[in-house]
């Protein structure tokens, strides 16, 4: 798998995101995919592939890294560091939404279950653990809206460049 990791042919472009030429925006963020990636980053050697690879894409101007250790392991001097948590039942409820929309089947129960097994799974692992770093502004979005956590983000960001 390491292996594999290291050769993957990744681009982002606007909103897509190619593996090997073909756009997986959607497919990555399935539920399938999301427990499978959880499961894989517990190995050493995939996440010695990707971390290079995920480096590799900080140019300038800079980016914004979504993942559960961007800020402790991937760019750990990044300039602002956000730790997005919310309830694991008001995330569920957020997903099932998200699925219902795109017209795909979900079970609440199941999901819920999914996201309290992936969450233990990753904050005991002992590669890269989620954690919340010393450095990091905790941003719990259990009772925001989209664009109050969005606001709160461009907030910390204009005082971090500053």
């Amino acid at each position: 798998m390491a292996a594999i990791a290291a050769e993957l042919d990744v681009e982002f472009s606007g909103n897509d995101i190619r593996l090997n030429g073909e756009l997986v925006g959607d497919a990555i963020r399935t539920e399938e995919i999301s427990v499978g990636a959880s499961k894989v980053a517990a190995l050493p050697a995939v996440r010695e592939a990707l971390l290079f690879r995920q480096r590799a894409f900080n140019r300038a101007p800079g980016l914004i890294g979504d993942g559960r250790d961007m800020g402790s392991v991937v760019f750990p001097r990044a300039v602002l560091k956000i730790f997005l948590t919310a309830s694991a039942e008001s995330r569920a409820e957020r997903r099932y939404k998200q699925l219902i929309e795109k017209g795909l089947s979900a079970n609440l129960p199941d999901l819920l279950l999914e996201l309290q097994q992936r969450d233990e799974r990753d904050s005991q692992r002992s590669v890269a653990p989620l954690r919340q770093e010393v450095d990091a502004k905790l941003l719990d979005t259990t009772e925001l809206t989209i664009e109050q956590a969005v606001n709160q983000v461009f907030e910390w960001s204009k005082e971090a460049l500053q």
